[in-house]
């Protein structure tokens, strides 16, 4: 940035992100921006891209499933929250989160709420699959957790969210059906555009202990797709959220 003569607002409106994503790339080594910001970036300050995200130049050159694989990490919580963030900010057509609480990106992720609404506002598709919380399968999973803040407070809070967004066209959410809860409870899938972060849930574990994977869609039938298409099942035969739940 010095060497080009950019502040780090000025590197911002070149590539058209935020001035905080800028200091994000700056202040995490980690972080790897998608593609098109990373092409804009690498234009603006006349240097290849080898020399600013040498990981996503690896990445490229993987072959067969392995180069769906962005990163895994032994614990959900070991993700960076900006990876979180910054999947959320730059999703422009689907938003899928089929965790069975979903509770985390209300209180983890900056801004949450008025993104949700802002991404649904610009014809994003958004939608939340629930686990039910009066249900026999989340019943058990409060007993398996045995932890103060339970399953069904963790889904109460979401959908207190959701009723305050109120009715807003592009935002939807289901319960997944009874018979499928099994399913559900056991693995999150969270989908942002062609990104997903996806969490297989281990034994007693509540999700932030479990691992963690980053995929990214390079074609057809691969991991990506794989999870995709689970979690679609389960929305399929999802239940609307009644009213007074807090349906969106």
């Amino acid at each position: 940035m010095e060497g080009a003569g950019l502040s780090p607002r000025q590197l911002a409106h070149r590539v058209g992100v935020s001035v905080k994503q800028v200091e994000r790339w700056l202040g995490d080594a980690d972080l790897t921006p998608h593609a098109r910001n990373r092409a804009d970036a690498c234009r603006a300050l006349g240097v290849d891209e080898e020399m600013l995200w040498p990981k996503a130049v690896q990445e490229r050159v993987k072959t067969g499933g392995d180069r769906e694989l962005v990163h895994s990490y032994p614990y959900r919580s070991a993700c960076p929250s900006t990876v979180w963030t910054e999947l959320v900010e730059t999703a422009e057509s689907e938003l899928f989160f089929a965790g069975y609480t979903n509770y985390f990106f209300w209180t983890q992720v900056p801004h949450f709420a008025a993104t949700v609404r802002r991404k649904a506002e610009a014809g994003c598709r958004v939608r939340f699959l629930l686990g039910d919380p009066d249900g026999e399968v989340t019943r058990q999973r409060e007993t398996i957790e045995d932890v103060a803040l339970s399953v069904s407070t963790r889904i109460g809070i979401t959908l207190e969210h959701l009723e305050r967004l109120g009715p807003l066209e592009g935002l939807e959410a289901r319960f997944s059906a009874p018979l499928d809860a099994i399913n559900h409870v056991s693995l999150s899938v969270f989908r942002f555009d062609h990104d997903a972060l996806v969490t297989p849930h281990l034994a007693r574990l509540v999700g932030h202990d479990s691992p963690l994977l980053h995929l990214r869609r390079y074609g057809d039938g691969g991991m990506f797709e794989r999870f995709a298409e689970h979690a679609e099942e389960l929305w399929e035969r999802g239940e609307p959220v009644p009213a007074s739940s807090g349906s969106a």
